[in-house]
């Protein structure tokens, strides 16, 4: 029996809801490669040298803009949630929050990946 929450996959809020899941495991997944990654500069020098050149390969770098994007989906989502949340803006503010947490974590990826922040 499939869930009916499913049912109403064609609404952009269930899209948003999904987004900020999966952008949430993501970054729960990135987090201890994150620490991996820090724990370098505090056993060897060299390590954390080798580490940040590799850290220039195009795919690592894509993919750094794509953690800067999950980051800002996630952000975004979550501060949408919370205006429906304490403030009860449902109904047509849904339509305006929905496209401007989409933009703005768009927006935060392309200045990432412009070097502009």
């Amino acid at each position: 029996m499939m869930h009916s929450g499913w049912a109403n996959r064609g609404h952009a809020a269930f899209w948003a809801f999904v987004v900020h899941r999966v952008s949430g495991v993501l970054l729960a997944v990135f987090l201890p490669l994150h620490f991996l990654a820090l724990s370098q500069a505090l056993a060897d020098a060299g390590a954390l040298d080798a580490f940040l050149v590799w850290t220039h390969h195009p795919l690592v770098e894509a993919s750094e803009i794509a953690v800067v994007f999950l980051l800002a989906a996630h952000f975004t989502g979550g501060l949408r949630l919370l205006l429906i949340e304490f403030l009860g803006w449902r109904g047509e503010a849904q339509k305006a929050m929905l496209a401007a947490a989409g933009g703005g974590a768009v927006f935060f990826a392309l200045m990432f990946a412009l070097n502009l922040i």
